[in-house]
């Protein structure tokens, strides 16, 4: 039997905190114009072109941390299901692995079941959205120059996410009657993605037919 949508998407589900927007600061009005955009029913594709006289760079900050909030909550619908016997590997399928590297203990791509990946991911993805050096959050601080390659790793390995669960937990995404909730985030990801080139479209091809049927 569905469960309402506002308990499956509650607060004690997140997989992380939710990094939060200072009211009062230009990317806190960005969010809210995204967010309304949204509200309002707008063409997805219409919802995520950059607003005229927008700083780029903004426009992908405030939607970075959206979608980080987003996943993060959608993984946490599952994460009870998804476990080291059920998910031994991060994988979308029998044909894409995914192997978890960063700067510290995991210096070499390394195979780590799906639960352990999923929380290194996401504090790592904390971690880059909390550091005011990357996502600066005082108005008139410069983004970094590599700002865009940061996002673009970050879009990347949430992409996977999406793999995982699609793939691997969607029954439980339908018996919770969170499909449309689920396919509404995928579909504003992949649309803003594709907007301004922020994945390259090989990290795409896990969920290619899905998306052909889902986005065109």
């Amino acid at each position: 039997m569905a469960v309402a949508l506002k308990q499956v998407f509650n607060k004690d589900k997140t997989f992380r905190p939710k990094r939060k927007f200072e009211p009062g600061t230009q990317r806190f009005e960005l969010h809210k114009r995204a967010q309304a955009s949204l509200n309002a029913g707008l063409d997805l594709k219409l919802a995520v072109q950059l607003p005229s006289n927008e700083d780029l760079n903004d426009w992908v900050a405030v939607h970075v941390v959206d979608f980080f909030n987003r996943i993060n909550l959608i993984y946490g619908t599952v994460s009870e299901f998804c476990t080291s016997s059920t998910c031994p590997i991060m994988s979308g399928g029998p044909r894409y692995e995914y192997r978890w590297q960063d700067e510290n203990k995991y210096k070499k791509p390394t195979a780590l079941p799906a639960p352990q990946y999923m929380s290194l991911l996401m504090d790592w993805i904390e971690t880059q959205v909390n550091n005011e050096n990357i996502f600066p959050t005082n108005v008139g601080t410069p983004f970094p120059k590599n700002f865009l390659q940061v996002c673009k790793k970050i879009l990347s390995r949430l992409f996977r996410v999406f793999v995982h669960v699609y793939i691997h937990h969607f029954d439980r995404i339908s018996y919770m009657g969170a499909e449309a909730h689920v396919n509404t985030c995928y579909k504003h990801f992949y649309y803003f993605v594709t907007e301004f080139n922020l994945i390259d479209n090989k990290e795409l091809v896990p969920l290619k037919e899905m998306t052909m049927q889902m986005c065109h």
